[in-house]
């Protein structure tokens, strides 16, 4: 088991005073089956003047907030500690399209009543389908064809597909932005995390196959002999897939691992729009920047 404090900071520094603004935020991390959250203060600045904590609709934990006076500048501050044990993969026992046949035919809860499929494989169906940033589409489908031959083992296609977009796309930062589509993605070859997880949903979800886009932060080490810098580390995003009769099963294609114990998982949804760390509207402001710094500690 290992022991992480995680923090996580963003300011922003508006160019006029802001008389109102809207935020949510998703920074607690969610406990799982191989993660437990300890501890979780979030520290906001200017005090807002109306705050609700809750889950949303896919569990994860929310702070909704506003500040309604005159303000300069917003910081945001996330603190949390938390524990995370290996996770365990499935035994190979299945073919993709033995997983892609049982979730079309996951229809409704009266077959689950009936005993024949069990409750997260029906939940599990509507990450099959379409979200804004990850769509299923010819070209996904075309990229993901070599993975998915005709009777592959789950875990082999699965893998595969991870190890090609890993091996075949470029790691550039700033090359794209939060809305630059598939598509785009395929003709440039580079992106950065939060692409190459909406790609390989796109190509999950081409073949018929569950995936959901987890947000969360990873372990990172400084280079042999050089100390580990301050607000150097940063949010991460990978893909999570639907195993029958096990569960969800985590992949990384930015890294072309399994996630363990070096990944701290805060959330999952469709895709980035429902689990964005930090999004809100603002009245005013004219320009304004924005700083994220984030720490990861082994304790």
């Amino acid at each position: 088991m290992h022991t992480y404090t995680v923090t996580h900071t963003t300011d922003y520094f508006y160019g006029e005073s802001v008389p109102l603004c809207h935020n949510v935020v998703r920074l607690r991390p969610r406990d799982t089956g191989a993660q437990r959250c300890l501890t979780d203060e979030r520290i906001i600045t200017p005090a807002p003047g109306a705050r609700r904590d809750g889950l949303d609709f896919f569990g994860n934990h929310v702070s909704w907030f506003s500040l309604q006076e005159p303000h300069a500048g917003l910081s945001i501050t996330s603190t949390c500690s938390v524990t995370v044990t290996p996770s365990v993969a499935p035994a190979e026992v299945f073919s993709w399209e033995h997983v892609r046949d049982q979730l079309r035919n996951t229809r409704d809860r009266d077959t689950i009543d009936a005993g024949q499929f069990d409750a997260g494989q029906f939940d599990a169906r509507q990450f099959t389908f379409d979200s804004h940033h990850a769509p299923a589409s010819d070209a996904a489908r075309a990229y993901a064809h070599p993975s998915f031959t005709p009777g592959r083992p789950m875990m082999q296609s699965v893998d595969d597909l991870m190890r090609r977009i890993h091996n075949d796309f470029k790691f550039v930062p700033g090359s794209t932005m939060v809305g630059t589509s598939v598509e785009d993605i395929l003709r440039y070859r580079q992106g950065v995390c939060q692409d190459f997880a909406h790609l390989m949903l796109a190509c999950l979800r081409s073949v018929g196959l569950a995936g959901r886009y987890v947000s969360g932060y990873l372990v990172t080490k400084p280079l042999p002999g050089r100390p580990k810098l301050l607000g150097a580390d940063a949010s991460h995003a990978w893909v999570g897939v639907w195993w029958p009769g096990f569960g969800w099963v985590d992949f990384d294609p930015t890294n072309a691992v399994l996630p363990s114990t070096e990944h701290v998982t805060v959330g999952w949804a469709r895709d980035y729009d429902d689990v964005a760390p930090v999004k809100g509207v603002i009245i005013g402001g004219h320009q304004h920047g924005l700083r994220v710094a984030v720490d990861v500690t082994p304790v």
